[in-house]
């Protein structure tokens, strides 16, 4: 994930960011105090600082990847978890937005715009772009959120706008995931990447349950951060997958 093949001074700041992170997540879990109704460990401030921790290391992966043929992947990458922590922000309450979830659906939707972007343009770049295999995948996960709307989501309930609009919003993501899978099944130096799409996704369709199913459980907001935390930070470091796949094909 943080290739050997870089400057000792980048692979120790990706590797200082990488465990800034998973202190303030994990950190943020194990020692925060249970508070809420359903009881939530994770502060607020842990939680918005380690998705800030990952925008500062997708910028920095970007600056890394700067006049290689990842350049254009690493770029879109780093927009689309800047807008991803412009839709925590918005979620949390912290942009003063009128319809928070609203906001923050709108600013994940176009940060996966940009993952898709980054992902479907390397593929076509390095040859990645194998039909089969990438709209194959593509349909299978379109196939999955579609069961995992109906059963978490809808089932049982009157439709409304937003649920439609919550559909569309979990396409958009298995759409992601759907590519991710199309490159790691085509080169497997991007496996990860298609685990950390996969887990933004399960993580959507959790808190999805919850907004419009009433699921609650144990920690229930703590199970949407421990998968979407880690769904977000194997696509930024994917860039390094990127590195190795491109020495390997040299």
């Amino acid at each position: 994930m943080i290739p050997s093949l870089m400057s000792p001074a980048s692979r120790y700041l990706l590797l200082a960011l990488l465990i800034l992170w998973a202190v303030l997540l994990f950190g943020g879990f194990i020692m925060g105090r249970p508070a809420g109704d359903p009881p939530r460990r994770m502060p607020l401030w842990t939680r918005m600082a380690s998705s800030a921790v990952l925008v500062l290391a997708a910028w920095a992966w970007a600056w890394v990847a700067k006049d290689t043929a990842a350049q254009s992947l690493a770029f879109w990458l780093a927009l689309g978890m800047t807008f991803g922590f412009l839709g925590d922000l918005s979620m949390a309450g912290i942009i003063p937005w009128p319809q928070r979830v609203v906001g923050g659906i709108a600013m994940f939707g176009i940060g996966h715009v940009f993952y898709m972007l980054a992902m479907l343009q390397f593929g076509n770049q390095q040859g990645l772009d194998h039909p089969a295999l990438r709209w194959s995948a593509w349909g299978i996960w379109l196939f999955i959120s579609l069961i995992g709307w109906y059963v978490m989501v809808f089932r049982g309930q009157q439709a409304t706008a937003l649920h439609w609009a919550a559909l569309l919003y979990a396409l958009l993501l298995a759409s992601t995931t759907g590519f991710a899978t199309g490159l790691a099944l085509q080169a497997p130096q991007f496996t990860l990447m298609a685990v950390g799409a996969a887990l933004f996704l399960f993580s959507d369709l959790i808190l999805a349950a919850g907004l419009f199913s009433g699921l609650r459980f144990a920690l229930f907001d703590d199970v949407v951060w421990l998968t979407y935390g880690p769904g977000q930070m194997f696509i930024v470091y994917a860039v390094g997958s990127a590195l190795l796949f491109l020495s390997t094909a040299s």
